[in-house]
């Protein structure tokens, strides 16, 4: 302590402060308010070095502690008010009040011991390092060198109440601790804290800084270039701005008036937006979308029609009816070309085709060699699991993201107004809440406004009339009846087992020969072990099994030509095959199944083409079974209502028919179509049903290789179904040699090979009379078993 008080213990008059903190050795303004002037008066009134006793009143709280400071001087400050400076000589703590001259408040102070013990001066040199590094922060140089030569402990942590980061609570704790190193401690803690928080300061400010500066230098740079470019242009007579260049592009691209028109709009636009506009960006991209779409471009058709059917029958063995389709378009539109009849009220002559059939019977890659036939740009475009109407239509521009639909999409990839597109899958497309992609299909398939397509994001009406769209579907009731009325249905049903065997031969087998990495001469199939895999082996619509196992055997043949256990070249035989594949999977069984009276054999259409499935029933003991009818294995309500309809007519007709049905109604009866795990559904196992339910009465099995489907109505009338392609081609892969049909479908056949009705014997029927007389097996041969 600098100066002492003497004696220790005298009276004082009170200068409280309200807005800062007085320590001491400190030196500092003190405005004279009615308190403070009463106490510097009573101080002079008192004589001597006019002192008062400064303390801190907070919240209207004195504080216990208080400091003896010395008046310097009494003056106005610059803004004209009267003060007092005043200078802290030491700690002195507050007793009673007592009277002294004046207005002022006296009280009796007591001079506080200030020794600093040993640690303090330790703590005292870091406490200076922390002051020194913040004050150089601020750049007070002059502070620094006062600071530096500052030893006492005591006026070095005194100092802090200059401090502007140390709020007037921790000032207050600092003048009430008498202890100095206890007051230093507390202070490098507190001045460690505000270093880091002016570290982080320093970082955030210099980032900022950084960033204002490199927009600036940008900014400036962008400035200098557009500059240099209008020299050069100038000097070149090219554009001298990116939007003159936008300008130029369009006005010289080959567009269509309308075009023409929305994308100099978008120019005029991109001229008025500023450069830190987003809605610069969105034109930009727009007009790079419009300009890149080949609007002029179109590829000349090969008007070889015998060139074309060629091409179509190197790469696809049968399908003849879609061959038949192409063939027949690109014949009327060169008739049409050479009549000078291309365009008729703006409509070009595109086809809209929808190709339908089970799985693996070549749908997706048919598209692809009919756009070769024509002499096209192919594209495809997948749909299966779409769900989004945007996928089709486009998003709106103003969406962060925002793209063509996928058919705009498609022309562009083509590079062309012509393309052959293929909608692959079209009947996986779903609906949810942002809409049913199918009904933004309508406009794109339907030739009547397809010339006038407009695409969300391009907001220009797209010319789609020559496109040739090919839209390929497993399931013909899965698609939209409104979509599919604007497609000409061309069903593939799938292949007879000749068929399969020349596509193996022709088409599957060298492609996998490729990929086993074998020569052409190193592994041969025999005729008798491609028919084998496909009747055995494999059974299926389409050839994909087919192409596995053959791929499968190759492979084999590879690996055993590697590990030295075959020698190349191999030839692979029928009797070859169990040696690569193990046993067939595949052997007929009607014969089996229908060996027993009440079963049927019935034919059925699946996702995966043409099926045999078998009926069973049976009737339940009068004393253990139950009545009524039940049925298993999955049905639809249609089939369900097919098994009622089926015994309802037996009931009603069996005693006219010779059956014994007097105890049905005391006798539950169980129908059960296997596969119990598949879902299954529709009319056409109708007179299956009956003639299960007829065998099981009369005791009689049916024919082995007989196969039937038909609906059945409460007359007894056989009704047409539909599929009968696909159900005889079923039925040709398991062996079945006689078929029943609905008369009324006897136009159908005319859609079957040749070679698959040849092989089987097809009896028209439209009476369940009829049916039951064919299905039957006779009474004896009933008896004999």
């Amino acid at each position: 302590m600098s100066e002492a008080l003497t004696p220790p213990v005298r009276t004082l008059p009170v200068l409280p402060l309200d807005d800062t903190v007085l320590l001491p050795g400190m030196v500092v303004p003190v405005a004279l308010t009615a308190e403070a002037r009463a106490a510097v008066d009573a101080a002079k009134a008192a004589g001597g070095e006019q002192r008062v006793a400064i303390v801190p009143r907070l919240d209207g709280k004195y504080a216990a502690v208080g400091v003896v400071a010395v008046v310097e001087q009494v003056g106005r400050l610059p803004g004209g008010e009267l003060a007092a400076v005043v200078r802290g000589t030491g700690r002195v703590r507050l007793g009673a009040g007592t009277t002294g001259p004046g207005a002022a408040l006296w009280v009796r102070v007591e001079v506080l011991d200030e020794t600093a013990p040993e640690p303090a001066a330790e703590l005292a040199r870091e406490y200076r390092q922390l002051v020194i590094s913040i004050l150089q922060q601020r750049g007070a140089w002059q502070t620094v060198d006062a600071v530096s030569a500052l030893e006492d402990p005591s006026a070095l942590a005194d100092l802090a109440g200059y401090a502007p980061y140390l709020s007037d609570e921790r000032k207050v704790w600092l003048l009430e601790t008498t202890d100095v190193a206890a007051r230093l401690a507390k202070l490098v803690e507190w001045a460690r804290e505000h270093l880091a928080e002016l570290d982080v300061a320093e970082t955030i400010r210099k980032d900022v800084q950084e960033g204002v500066e490199k927009q600036q230098r940008e900014f400036l740079l962008r400035k200098q270039l557009a500059a240099i470019r209008k020299e050069l242009a100038e000097i070149d007579g090219k554009p001298a701005s990116e939007e003159q260049d936008y300008r130029e592009r369009v006005s010289t691209a080959d567009l269509p008036e309308k075009v023409r028109a929305a994308a100099l709009a978008e120019v005029d636009k991109l001229e008025r937006s500023s450069d830190a506009s987003p809605e610069g960006g969105w034109i930009r991209t727009w007009l790079d979308t419009v300009l890149e779409m080949p609007w002029s471009e179109r590829t000349e058709d090969a008007y070889d029609i015998a060139g074309a059917r060629a091409v179509l029958d190197a790469d696809h063995a049968g399908l003849d009816e879609v061959k038949d389709r192409i063939v027949e378009y690109l014949a009327v539109r060169k008739r049409r070309a050479e009549r000078g009849l291309g365009v008729v009220e703006g409509r070009r002559s595109g086809a809209v085709l929808a190709l339908t059939g089970p799985p693996g019977v070549g749908k997706t890659s048919l598209g692809e060699s009919v756009a070769r036939a024509m002499g096209r740009k192919f594209v495809r475009v997948a749909l299966g699991g779409v769900r989004d109407e945007a996928e089709i239509r486009g998003h709106r521009r103003t969406y962060v993201g925002a793209l063509p639909g996928r058919i705009v999409r498609a022309i562009k990839d083509a590079g062309t107004m012509n393309p052959v597109v293929l909608l692959d899958e079209i009947d996986k497309v779903g609906a949810d809440h942002r809409g049913d992609p199918t009904a933004a299909l309508l406009e794109v398939l339907d030739p009547a406004q397809n010339h006038t397509f407009r695409d969300h994001y391009l907001e220009v009406e797209l010319d789609l009339s020559d496109v040739v769209f090919l839209a390929t579907a497993n399931v013909v009731e899965a698609i939209p009846g409104p979509l599919l009325d604007r497609m000409e249905l061309v069903r593939l049903d799938g292949y007879t087992e000749d068929e399969k065997v020349v596509i193996a031969r022709d088409h599957l087998l060298p492609r996998q020969l490729d990929r086993a990495g074998l020569a052409g001469d190193e592994a041969a199939f025999g005729e008798d072990a491609l028919r084998a895999l496909a009747g055995e082996y494999t059974r299926e619509a389409g050839v994909r099994e087919l192409e596995r196992s053959i791929a499968r055997v190759l492979r084999k043949v590879t690996a055993k030509a590697a590990l030295g256990e075959a020698e190349l070249p191999v030839r692979v035989g029928a009797a070859e095959l169990r040696g690569y594949l193990g046993r067939p999977r595949h052997t007929p069984e009607s014969a089996e199944r229908t060996s027993a009276p009440g079963v049927a054999t019935g034919l059925a259409v699946t996702g995966a083409g043409g099926d045999v499935l078998f009926v069973e029933a049976s009737l339940a003991d009068k004393e253990t079974g139950s009545t009524g009818v039940t049925l298993t294995g999955q049905l639809g309500e249609v089939m369900k209502e097919s098994a009622r309809i089926a015994l309802s007519y037996l009931r009603a007709h069996g005693p006219a028919l010779g059956f014994p049905v007097g105890s049905l109604g005391e006798r539950g009866v169980h129908v059960h179509v296997p596969a119990g795990a598949v879902p299954k559904d529709g009319p056409s196992a109708g007179i299956t049903m009956t003639t299960a339910l007829a065998s099981l009465l009369t005791g009689r099995p049916v024919r082995p290789d007989v196969a039937m489907t038909g609906e059945v109505s409460l007359t007894g009338r056989v009704l047409p179904i539909g599929g009968v392609k696909q159900k005889l081609l079923a039925a040709h892969r398991a062996g079945i040699t006689t078929v029943l049909l609905p008369s009324r479908n006897g136009p159908d056949l005319d859609d079957v090979p040749e070679s698959v009705r040849s092989a089987l014997t097809v009896h028209l029927v439209g009476d369940v009379r009829d049916v039951l007389d064919l299905a039957l097996a006779p009474e004896e041969v009933a008896a004999a078993a």
